[in-house]
């Protein structure tokens, strides 16, 4: 190119949606330029080369993740999760609307949200609205107001600020949202299977599963499958943990309902027969299953069904985990995963035969393609110098201690992952966690 460019990254091995090749690539002014084959003559102020055992990869972007910051920042904040999503790779967050106070339910509190996360963010930041009873009229003015999509709940969140949708509140909203188009977010399980559950306070984990058993996942499915057909609006579901859930998505698909779903990599990693007495760090809602589910779940991913990896990152003070007594109906459930997804998801995938063009596209093309981001998760002309280096063959054992998460504490400590980051890229500068942080706000439709 005849004008210099700002960096030049050459790579034997760049993830593109093609699979793994070798490409030297040109950035200026934080976008992408240039996507040339290897050895070609491209000068730059800054050069990075690869060492052979790296691969170039575009950032993860997490779209499930929660900062809880306003309100409920000893749990997290946005300065501790944007340091961690930088070392995991993670260069975009979407933040949920949910644990921090006040919730994300009006343009007041989106305005709150991001006064607080304004110079704070080592990444890119993007907010996710709710949908609460009562909030209809909100919905327009924070589509408006450039949120990504609107998250409900179907039965209680675990927070009473931010409580459920009944089914007609959740016919209401769907309306009103696919009358501009908007996405609609679901925690999909139901109350009435949920209350119907038998609940056993103690510290055997299958009786925890027992109490979120997988018909309250398919019910809420079934529900919100069938109010988007009826009213036309764009859906997705949160967290799939059910596999039998993965027919009735794909069936409704093949239908014309506009319908996505995502799974998380604790989903894929762990299994409930594993998990200890009183292990109160692998709670979440829904629920770790069985070794069968995990297996169909990667079977999902592989067929398409579900097209997102997420962390859904929900941590807390360690004292709200109860480890003490491991009472896993009292425990808050949520796991801490930020800085961890990549590496916990390529370590599974690659048993399995998926390499990390299929990682890319779960982690960083998906979630950019489901929240309407133009310019993230492809390394392509056009789209922001957004990178990581990874050495997929290196591996670490996870040690709380040296986790950025503001808690020490996640259901991964002491495993052995594969995949380790060598260096997070946000926009072509390299992102140093120490230094002041650079990340943006984002928008719906300016991203």
């Amino acid at each position: 190119m005849s004008t210099q460019l700002d960096l030049v990254v050459r790579a034997e091995r760049t993830v593109t949606t093609e699979g793994e090749v070798p490409l030297t690539i040109g950035v200026r002014d934080g976008s992408i330029v240039a996507v040339e084959p290897p050895g070609a003559d491209l000068s730059a102020s800054r050069v990075l080369e690869l060492a052979d055992d790296e691969v170039l990869m575009p950032g993860v972007v997490d779209s499930h993740v929660h900062v809880n910051d306003p309100g409920r920042t000893e749990w997290e904040g946005f300065t501790s999760a944007t340091r961690a999503a930088a070392a995991g790779g993670v260069t975009t967050i979407v933040d949920m609307p949910l644990n921090s106070i006040p919730p994300t339910v009006d343009v007041a509190a989106l305005d709150v949200k991001q006064k607080t996360a304004a110079g704070q963010a080592f990444v890119d930041v993007g907010f996710w609205g709710g949908a609460v009873p009562g909030n209809v009229p909100d919905l327009r003015p924070l589509h408006d107001a450039g949120v990504f999509g609107f998250k409900c709940f179907l039965l209680h969140s675990g927070v009473d600020e931010f409580p459920p949708l009944d089914a007609e509140q959740l016919e209401a909203a769907m309306r009103e949202i696919a009358s501009f188009d908007g996405l609609l977010i679901v925690h999909a399980e139901d109350a009435h299977a949920i209350e119907d559950a038998p609940v056993v306070p103690g510290t055997h984990y299958h009786d925890f599963l027992a109490s979120r058993p997988r018909d309250a996942e398919n019910l809420a499915v079934q529900q919100v499958i069938g109010l988007a057909r009826a009213t036309g609006c764009r859906v997705h579901i949160l967290h799939v943990s059910s596999s039998d859930a993965l027919p009735l998505i794909s069936s409704a698909r093949r239908e014309g309902v506009r319908i996505s779903a995502e799974t998380c990599p604790h989903y894929l990693s762990f299994t409930a027969e594993e998990i200890p007495d009183g292990a109160t760090q692998y709670k979440c809602c829904p629920p770790i299953r069985e070794t069968g589910n995990r297996d169909q779940l990667w079977e999902g991913l592989r067929e398409g069904t579900l097209g997102l990896v997420v962390s859904d990152h929900s941590p807390s003070t360690v004292d709200l985990k109860l480890l003490d007594v491991g009472d896993f109906a009292a425990a808050w459930g949520g796991i801490s995963s930020l800085q961890l997804s990549l590496p916990a998801v390529w370590t599974e995938a690659r048993r399995r035969g998926f390499g990390l063009a299929d990682v890319s596209r779960w982690m960083s093309q998906g979630p950019a393609a489901q929240t309407g981001m133009r310019r993230k998760g492809r390394l392509e002309v056009g789209y922001d110098a957004d990178l990581c280096v990874l050495a997929p063959e290196e591996t670490f054992v996870v040690d709380v201690h040296r986790l950025h998460h503001k808690n020490a504490i996640t259901a991964y400590a002491g495993r052995e992952l594969a995949g380790v980051v060598r260096s997070t890229w946000l926009r072509g500068e390299r992102i140093d966690i120490d230094a002041e942080p650079r990340g943006r706000l984002l928008r719906r439709g300016q991203t």
